[in-house]
């Protein structure tokens, strides 16, 4: 498994929905979420494609949707991924989701409906969960209780990769997960995707420690 560099233009038109998308920021919360997670990766989120109305090309839009703070409003965006990319400050790599997964029991349509319609609610950030999903030291006590960092499921707001990760459980590409505990670094080392991911953007001596080792089940309910 490892990191290949490569171009937006060699990676276009290979992208999918489903496909998710790690970010290395540099701002002072990105700094934070790096350094309580001991990673790389700060944010994510997960590519959507459309299509024009009464085109009937083949062509598509890559688009991406994401929890984070974007034209004026911070929670569920939905953007043209070359914007993002050609905007963005810092590290940026494309994970391809595993190709058996996505033959066998990936729901396209489940997928872009469920993660479609948080973004047209207009679903805030969450940043209480984001903040003590990265904070694993307490959430299990003894005989099996949660500690005061363990995050309860709920889709009422959405931090970023609890975002991702319920749009990829609801099309089936993972079992049941307790995705308000999944910070971004945990969605990267998920064994979902193909053998190698890229780097489409920033130092290219930065990695995704343990990239594609970890079952999702260890983040069951």
């Amino acid at each position: 498994m490892s990191a290949k560099q490569i171009t937006y233009e060699e990676a276009r038109g290979l992208m999918q929905p489903g496909d998710v998308i790690a970010f290395g920021g540099k701002g002072h919360f990105s700094e934070i979420i790096k350094f309580a997670t001991t990673s790389n990766v700060s944010h994510v989120g997960v590519i959507l494609q459309t299509r024009m109305l009464d085109d009937d090309t083949p062509r598509f839009f890559n688009q991406i949707i994401e929890s984070t703070s974007l034209y004026g409003f911070n929670g569920v965006n939905i953007s043209r991924f070359s914007d993002r990319l050609n905007n963005y400050d810092g590290e940026l790599w494309w994970l391809p989701l595993n190709k058996k997964i996505r033959e066998t029991s990936f729901d396209k349509k489940k997928f872009f409906d469920f993660l479609f319609n948080q973004a047209k609610e207009r679903k805030p950030y969450d940043m209480p969960q984001a903040i003590k999903s990265a904070i694993d030291a307490l959430d299990k006590l003894l005989f099996g209780a949660h500690g005061p960092s363990y995050n309860e499921e709920d889709f009422s707001k959405f931090f970023c990769s609890e975002l991702v990760a319920a749009g990829l459980e609801v099309a089936g590409a993972v079992g049941k997960v307790n995705t308000s505990e999944v910070t971004p670094i945990d969605l990267c080392r998920w064994k979902i995707y193909e053998d190698n991911y890229y780097q489409l953007k920033g130092d290219p001596s930065k990695r995704i420690s343990r990239f594609n080792t970890a079952s999702p089940s260890d983040w069951n309910l």
